[in-house]
């Protein structure tokens, strides 16, 4: 009896087994079929040569050469560089406040933040743009308010995560004793210590802003976006090997992302 116990037992962990290798190969050629295969597709292409004879890098110089590439990707650049900045300079000190003595405020805040993925993105563009100061319309800088807003949902959640991670009321009090001020406690005691969070929260904004075309589309600022689908009407393979840069951008953003966050979580480590 035992002995067939024995042999039951494991004949159903050899099924098991079975069963989960079965699905893991099933997802990583359904992951293959939809994702990877294209990009493969897309980025042989997009060497090819006009009229498929021969493959060159013809479509990404005729890329580089276009009118407006870098102005476009030079004000991206500056202006998710900008909203970043000052997002996780508003952000972090809030939800130091919220997780340390704000917990009342702490759903309302929740609820605030959350909005900018309920409202539509016109009423947002056309309502606050007109409640900006008249001087603020005229430049592009408004969108870096515009990309705060939209990166508010993200950043609440990924700082939220991290504060809960930590003592913070330890952290705070063992600063506060020896005399350090609130601004001294955040910079040099809590953003070590959420390193992680903050450089996620950054990329997250960074990559939202260097990607949103609706709003710029709607304010009729030029961004890389907005200058993308201009240029990709002109010649289709230099669209599709626009398309796979900006993938191949997102990925090494990803990637950079990945480092840092875990870079941090070990410099973390270290410290306590």
């Amino acid at each position: 009896m035992g002995a067939e116990e024995h042999c039951k037992m494991a004949s159903n962990l050899r099924n098991s087994s079975l069963q989960k290798w079965s699905i893991i190969i099933f997802a990583s050629l359904l992951g293959f079929t939809l994702f990877i295969l294209p990009v493969i597709a897309s980025s042989i292409y997009s060497f090819q040569k006009p009229g498929g004879k021969g493959y060159s890098f013809i479509s990404y110089t005729w890329l580089l050469h276009q009118a407006g590439f870098f102005p476009s990707v030079g004000t991206s650049l500056k202006l998710a560089v900008l909203a970043g900045i000052l997002n996780i300079s508003l952000m972090v000190p809030t939800m130091v406040y919220l997780n340390f003595t704000g917990q009342k405020l702490k759903p309302l805040v929740d609820f605030i933040c959350i909005l900018p993925l309920v409202i539509p993105v016109v009423s947002l563009a056309i309502g606050a743009q007109n409640a900006m100061p008249s001087f603020l319309q005229n430049t592009q800088y408004e969108l870096v308010f515009f990309f705060v807003i939209i990166g508010l949902p993200f950043t609440y959640r990924t700082l939220d995560t991290a504060l809960q991670a930590i003592s913070l009321k330890t952290l705070v009090e063992a600063s506060r004793s020896l005399g350090a001020s609130w601004i001294r406690t955040i910079i040099r005691v809590i953003v070590p210590a959420i390193r992680g969070g903050i450089t996620g929260a950054l990329f997250l904004t960074f990559a939202l802003s260097i990607g949103e075309y609706t709003i710029t589309s709607l304010l009729h600022w030029e961004t890389f976006p907005t200058w993308t689908v201009v240029a990709s009407q002109q010649n289709i393979l230099g669209a599709i090997a626009l398309s796979v840069f900006s993938f191949v951008s997102a990925i090494a953003l990803l990637a950079t992302v990945a480092l840092f966050s875990k870079k941090g979580a070990r410099q973390v480590g270290v410290d306590q």
